[in-house]
């Protein structure tokens, strides 16, 4: 059975967010079991990829490479743990497996592994994922396929060059089935994004380079939702979503602290995230 955009319908926004807090249980109990992973940068974008994989985009986890299949590029490739999760809701592979996150000689290893059913690419050294998608989109235009291809980046990768040679590209080709979205959690592994290398007024820059842009709240579901079922915004133009996004999205002690990019939880942090989740869970239940 193929998940597509349902045209015309009522979305429950409210399923949709009991999902994306159940992913964040799912993909904290991964990582402290590991020992290893990205928990900030994993809960920043649960959001924004629960509105993708459970309501906007084209796929079928039975056939993963379906040819009329929207893509999903993760450019920023450190934050696979909620991915992982999610494909193995969506069914792409049995849920157990994701017991081996990380361990000697599995295939879900810390980045995208494309190895993995639902993973169309290999990332992780940050700034290609835009240039593959611009690949996808030209390709799926010159065959005729209503193939669109959606990308997350960080926001610390928009310092990288090849974003910005890949964004003119997309605008060049008028490749309206191209979706850009940065995950603007405003920190990296370094500090402050606008410390190490200041990006504002960063909604300009891509209006420059020929794109259409939106910004919206990345954790309203209901906004992302609509965001990108519209897309493309503009007809022969790339769209670009500025998702404002929390870093540690979920858990209070995780929220905007740096030091929690790639920090692993202990049992006694786990135990209190997953109480505030599961409390989250409740209410939206009511």
């Amino acid at each position: 059975m193929i998940d597509s955009r349902r045209e015309g319908s009522i979305v429950d926004i409210r399923e949709l967010q009991r999902k994306a807090e159940q992913i964040r249980i799912d993909l904290l109990n991964m990582i402290h079991r590991a020992r290893m992973g990205h928990t900030g940068s994993s809960l920043s974008n649960t959001d924004i990829l629960t509105a993708l994989y459970y309501d906007v985009m084209r796929i079928d986890p039975k056939r993963p490479k379906w040819e009329d299949r929207d893509y999903f590029i993760a450019s920023k490739g450190h934050a696979v743990e909620s991915l992982y999760c999610i494909l193995a809701d969506k069914g792409f592979f049995p849920k157990e497996e994701l017991d081996t996150f990380c361990a000697f000689g599995t295939r879900l290893i810390g980045h995208p592994n494309n190895k993995v059913p639902g993973i169309e690419m290999n990332t992780g050294a940050l700034g290609h994922g835009l240039s593959i998608s611009v690949g996808l989109a030209l390709a799926a235009r010159k065959d005729g396929r209503p193939n669109r291809v959606f990308t997350l980046m960080g926001d610390g990768e928009q310092a990288e060059g090849s974003v910005w040679e890949a964004a003119m590209a997309a605008a060049h080709y008028q490749l309206d089935n191209v979706i850009g979205i940065i995950d603007r959690n405003r920190l990296q592994i370094s500090g402050n994004t606008e410390d190490v290398m200041s990006l504002e007024p960063l909604a300009d820059k891509w209006r420059a380079f020929g794109w259409e842009v939106v910004e919206v709240d990345g954790h309203d579901i209901a906004e992302l939702v609509e965001v990108f079922r519209s897309a493309p915004r503009k007809a022969g133009k790339p769209t670009l979503v500025i998702a404002n996004t929390v870093k540690g999205k979920g858990v209070s002690f995780a929220e905007n602290v740096q030091h929690w990019h790639h920090h692993v939880p202990s049992d006694a942090e786990l135990e209190q995230a997953v109480a505030e989740l599961n409390e989250r869970l409740r209410e939206l239940s009511l």
